[in-house]
């Protein structure tokens, strides 16, 4: 079964309520530097099927200068939803060089599926309305560690 459809079954298990899933906060992920432009991300990296799964539910907050990169192992349509998850955020849906695909604002607490409007393996949540404040859009590449060819 591949990771997608594990991940997705995992998931809709969790909503469900028939797996446990943890109900605190993950802030102690590994970390990675970006830059896109001339701004700097302080990234926490997910990249285990449980991480992603939590990603960044249950955060009361999240500094501006900061985010969560989800790392896939390979190219696909990925979706995210809401699910317990309390702040708004922006997700940048981005390709293998960095470029950002698209970009989908998501409200808190909600099970609406925003989608990457084609196959990628990266994506980065920043607080809603971190890219609009700062001009970027899609086609704006990142940099770093994750994107280096």
């Amino acid at each position: 079964m591949n990771k997608l459809i594990s991940a997705f079954l995992t998931s809709l298990l969790l909503a469900s309520g028939c797996v446990h899933a943890q109900e605190t906060p993950q802030t102690q992920l590994q970390r990675t530097q970006l830059a896109i432009g001339i701004y700097q991300i302080d990234a926490q990296v997910a990249v285990t099927s449980e991480e992603q799964q939590i990603g960044l539910m249950f955060r009361q907050e999240m500094p501006q200068h900061e985010g969560m990169l989800f790392v896939f192992d390979e190219p696909s349509r990925l979706c995210f939803w809401m699910k317990n998850t309390l702040l708004p955020l922006t997700a940048a849906f981005i390709a293998d060089d960095g470029t950002i695909v698209n970009l989908e604002d998501m409200k808190p607490k909600t099970l609406d599926s925003h989608c990457a409007i084609k196959p990628v393996r990266y994506v980065l949540e920043m607080n809603k309305g971190w890219f609009a404040k700062k001009g970027l859009k899609a086609g704006a590449k990142l940099t770093g560690n994750p994107f280096k060819p």
